[in-house]
């Protein structure tokens, strides 16, 4: 998984590289609130595509959670577009609620494209798993059953990790601490988290 960046060619707008400023962030082309799922994404989807060509391009969000794969989904179309198309900058604007999936999706921005609004706060946490594995029949597949779900266990964990790692790229947190605090759900308000580094700015 590879963050988005506001590189662009040597000819790119300033609005690519410049500090922004509070009425940057005015009138986001991009407004996301509720239950990250697929009619979010179809949401997005359609309003990226009418989105301004070139510039700065604020996608404001506010989610108490949801699918971390369609987080994930959402997060490559950004990396994605800031790949294809140099001249458009993508900035993460978080308001009041940044959890779960919703942290997921900022992950994909780099440090200096990702804002929050003041007294919003983030929670992150490790990915939950509800199962039952029903044992019933030869031996051998039994222990087939058993190895799959394990299998898959194990890759939501390294999926699950790679987004922690870009999430706290640049920044002054650590793996290990992210680990260590993941799994009771950690809360971070706004300032905690420019200090730390997560973000670039509190708006």
């Amino acid at each position: 998984m590879s963050l988005s960046t506001s590189a662009g060619p040597d000819d790119a707008a300033p609005d690519l590289f410049r500090p922004l400023q509070a009425r940057d962030f005015l009138n986001p082309p991009i407004l996301l609130a509720g239950v990250v799922d697929n009619l979010m994404y179809a949401f997005f989807r359609d309003r990226l595509m009418t989105a301004p060509l070139e510039g700065v391009v604020v996608i404001e969000l506010s989610t108490l959670g949801g699918d971390p794969e369609v987080a994930r989904m959402m997060g490559e179309d950004i990396r994605f577009h800031s790949e294809q198309e140099p001249n458009r900058r993508f900035v993460f604007l978080g308001k009041a609620a940044i959890y779960s999936a919703g942290a997921t999706f900022m992950s994909f921005f780099a440090r200096p494209n990702r804002y929050l609004t003041r007294g919003t706060r983030l929670m992150i946490h490790e990915r939950k798993l509800q199962a039952n594995v029903i044992l019933d029949g030869p031996l051998t597949m039994c222990i087939a059953n058993l190895k799959a779900k394990l299998n898959e266990i194990e890759h939501s964990i390294q999926i699950q990790n790679e987004g922690f790692q870009n999430l706290i790229a640049g920044s002054s947190v650590t793996m290990e601490q992210v680990l260590k605090l993941a799994p009771e759900n950690w809360y971070v308000e706004a300032n905690e988290a420019m200090n730390l580094g997560l973000i670039e700015g509190v708006i």
